[in-house]
């Protein structure tokens, strides 16, 4: 498992702000066994479903989607954890430094809290996800555009995220 990871999870771990806003929530025990399979190179993309669906879930439920949001707000949690994010694209260093910038500005951070903080936003992102895994682009298009039009909150993410250079970088073939 990558390195910065396991530091940011243990860092978030130690706060017990965030242990508490998840321990009478969520199967602690059912995260570690995901994790440690997720961790294994060959692991089946049932694990991956199962994940994205404790994930759905936990960002619906307001106390662990609390806990998540204050890994954002920790400078000793988020920047192991966007090392770890961005180590995959090592070979991409603007889209490296597009997403670390981004990700340490309080103007972003705030945005993906007001996504994360509606429901619809929520749900329509989760059809998203659903589309991209099925491999259906024009649903996905349709989702975004809805996202775009429909809600500020996540127009004014895309262009806090544009100014960093953010969406750019993703357009770029690797």
């Amino acid at each position: 498992m990558n390195r910065n990871l396991v530091t940011g999870l243990r860092v978030a771990w130690e706060l017990p702000e965030f242990r508490d806003g998840l321990r009478h929530l969520i199967d602690l025990d059912e995260i570690a066994m995901l994790l440690a399979s997720l961790a294994d190179p060959d692991h089946e993309r049932e694990v991956e479903r199962s994940l994205l669906g404790l994930l759905r879930s936990g960002l619906d439920t307001v106390e662990i989607r609390e806990a998540v949001l204050l890994l954002l707000e920790r400078d000793a949690v988020r920047r192991p954890l966007v090392a770890a994010a961005v180590e995959p694209m090592s070979d991409q260093p603007g889209r490296v430094i597009a997403v670390t910038s981004a990700a340490e500005d309080p103007a972003v951070r705030h945005e993906v809290r007001a996504v994360l903080d509606s429901a619809d936003v929520r749900a329509l992102i989760w059809r998203a996800v659903d589309d991209q895994v099925r491999d259906n682009r024009f649903g996905l298009v349709r989702r975004a555009a809805v996202l775009f039009v429909r809600h500020p909150s996540a127009r004014r993410l895309a262009w806090a995220l544009r100014r960093h250079g953010v969406l750019r970088e993703l357009r770029r073939k690797a």
